[in-house]
């Protein structure tokens, strides 16, 4: 057994050094699909989403999908809500089913909604004003995008667990009027700007046994590129490796009373440079969390906060994100388990 723990470690360490390198390109930020970087999960954005090797949540699904392997309950369900900026509406939810102990695996299902608002069309035009309302010829356009996931996740070994997702993405962003040259002339046509691809999630965790140490990585949002007029893009591809430990395991406490989680990981994204999340995470009696993050390299944004509360298997928690230059952001989770 610690043989094959061996080999699945070495595997995992080469997909981390080897992938990013065979799919590297000139970061000239040619990504779509930016809503996928968003993070939903309460949880998680209040630790600064440092979240790659926290585990037993259906959550995992957003982040790392080998944590969905350590789900204890039968069911796991999660649903977040938040406004992002510019009055961006965000609903996300997952769910884990766990049969027979795990003994076949854990099974997740995810979804995600964007809902961009209503947007007015308006063209240059010579009158007092300068333009003139063309919403009544297209249509004032109401952007959405969405996504739905199917993943499964196994532990191979007690410590050593891989999980990944499968996913449906699709970004609708109106309609417009183009040209389309032909031979005999220039016609004017209506175009829809909509597109969907299939992406996918990869991830490892990796439980060392000293302590309460893990390890894990993580690869999402591959896919092919995909164009919705000339110009081809990527989705915005991410590798993470991250490492926690309860720093209580250091000290003479008592774990039934309170841990202190601390967590890190290491991004690399590929339209930007890499960053560090950076988080804490104080339970006391696994009722009322605290939770502190931070977040390297960013001009709108660095800390964020927030709390916890579970009871009779339900939670609920909070987010607080400052933003310099639009609102904050507050972000809602609730999740059950039976």
């Amino acid at each position: 057994m610690k043989k094959v723990s061996l080999v699945l470690l070495i595997g995992a360490l080469a997909l981390i050094l080897i992938v990013p390198q065979s799919y590297s390109q000139t970061k000239l930020a040619q990504t779509g699909f930016q809503f996928l970087s968003v993070g939903v999960d309460a949880r998680a954005t209040a630790m600064g989403e440092a979240f790659t090797t926290l585990d037993g949540s259906s959550v995992a699904m957003f982040y790392n999908p080998a944590g969905m392997a350590s789900v204890s309950s039968h069911i796991d369900l999660s649903f977040s809500t938040m406004n992002w900026i510019a009055d961006i509406k965000y609903n996300a939810g997952s769910m884990t089913f766990n049969y027979a102990g795990g003994k076949y695996g854990v099974f997740g299902l995810s979804f995600l909604s964007v809902d961009y608002g209503q947007f007015e069309w308006t063209q240059v035009a010579e009158n007092e004003q300068g333009f003139e309302d063309i919403g009544d010829l297209l249509g004032n356009p109401e952007p959405n995008a969405y996504l739905v996931g199917l993943g499964y996740a196994r532990q191979l070994t007690d410590r050593f667990s891989v999980g990944g997702q499968v996913k449906y993405v699709y970004q609708d962003l109106g309609s417009s009027f183009a040209p389309v040259y032909t031979e005999e002339d220039t016609l004017i046509e209506k175009k829809n700007y909509d597109l969907g691809v299939f992406a996918f999630d990869f991830g490892t965790l990796y439980r060392t046994g000293f302590k309460s140490l893990n390890f894990g990585m993580t690869i999402r949002n591959f896919s092919e590129e995909v164009k919705f007029e000339k110009e081809g893009f990527q989705l915005p591809l991410t590798f993470k490796i991250g490492a926690s430990i309860n720093a209580f395991d250091f000290l003479p406490s008592n774990p039934d009373y309170h841990s202190l989680l601390v967590s890190v990981d290491a991004v690399h994204p590929r339209s930007f440079s890499e960053y560090l999340n950076i988080g804490a995470e104080y339970v006391f009696m696994d009722k009322v969390a605290l939770r502190l993050g931070y977040i390297t390299s960013q001009d709108q944004y660095d800390f964020t906060t927030g709390f916890g509360l579970q009871l009779f298997g339900l939670a609920i928690d909070y987010s607080y994100m400052p933003f310099d230059v639009f609102d904050s952001i507050n972000r809602i989770s609730f999740k059950f388990s039976y």
